[in-house]
């Protein structure tokens, strides 16, 4: 599998819980999957660039400013089932059509911001999830706005729709599949976990990484649905089962990690010039 060291140092950075990365760690972390040198340190400087990281003393970085509430999103999903409420049968509306589509980066935002909080399209330009999320349609809002929708979008509750709208909603989402995907992803991680401890530090660092990676982006971006349209029970056992993985995860890089500890002044030179 081919790694971009862009994402990979993102997701390194999003993974050491606001601690700072050294180039030191970054030039390691990325040699584990056959990345160069060269290309960790042209991929740090392009992120410093794009201020998606920034420094942070000598050598070090950290989130930037362009990828903060981004990332302050995605890091709640070990949070996630704390995050929902039962669900009374409305849906929080999104109604997009009057929004721009010519500009690029406002519409990938836009995109993003509704597919990370489980909204779907239900008519042209209007986008709906079941209102079963704390806090409601004010803190939904809110969210969606920090990830970038635009300020003119209506963000509001929508109820009784007709029967045929109705039937539609609840077919926006696969429920079956979903609750699928909890059970096999749950088993995988738990097969892992069970033969972890015999496995070389640098094979259990780039394959608790592989996984553990798919397995966290299927936490945030799930819908967080209801019961009955997926099955509540093992969507937490599957959460349940990646916090679990997440902690021996972590273990295992900062296990990895600690020898490089150590300030690099050969690599911080090469970084700033």
């Amino acid at each position: 599998m081919k790694i971009n060291p862009r994402h990979l140092l993102l997701k390194l950075l999003l993974g050491v819980r606001n601690e700072p990365l050294s180039a030191r760690e970054a030039v390691a972390a990325c040699a584990l999957f056959g990345i160069r040198e060269n290309s960790t340190r042209v991929a740090l400087v392009r992120l410093a660039a794009a201020g998606m990281i920034e420094a942070d003393g000598r050598g070090t970085y950290r989130i930037g400013p362009n990828a903060a509430e981004l990332s302050q999103e995605v890091r709640t999903w070990r949070t996630a089932e704390a995050r929902v409420r039962k669900w009374s049968e409305g849906y929080i509306a999104v109604h997009c059509g009057a929004l721009g589509r010519t500009d690029r980066v406002a519409l990938r935002q836009r995109e993003r911001a509704l597919q990370l909080l489980g909204f779907c399209e239900l008519d042209r330009g209007l986008f709906v999830r079941p209102d079963n999320l704390v806090g409601g349609v004010a803190n939904v809002r809110e969210r969606l706005l920090k990830l970038g929708l635009d300020r003119d979008a209506a963000v509001f509750l929508a109820k009784s729709f007709d029967p045929d709208r109705d039937a539609r909603a609840c077919r926006l989402w696969d429920g079956k599949a979903l609750t699928k995907s909890y059970i096999q992803t749950r088993e995988q991680l738990e097969k892992w976990l069970s033969r972890a401890p015999e496995l070389d530090l640098e094979l259990a660092a780039r394959e608790c990484f592989l996984i553990g990676n798919r397995a966290i982006r299927m936490v945030v971006f799930d819908p967080l649905l209801p019961d009955p349209l997926v099955d509540v029970s093992e969507r937490r056992a599957f959460v349940d089962t990646v916090l679990r993985y997440d902690q021996a995860g972590h273990a295992i890089w900062q296990q990895f990690l600690a020898p490089l500890r150590a300030p690099d002044t050969d690599i911080t030179a090469t970084l700033t010039h």
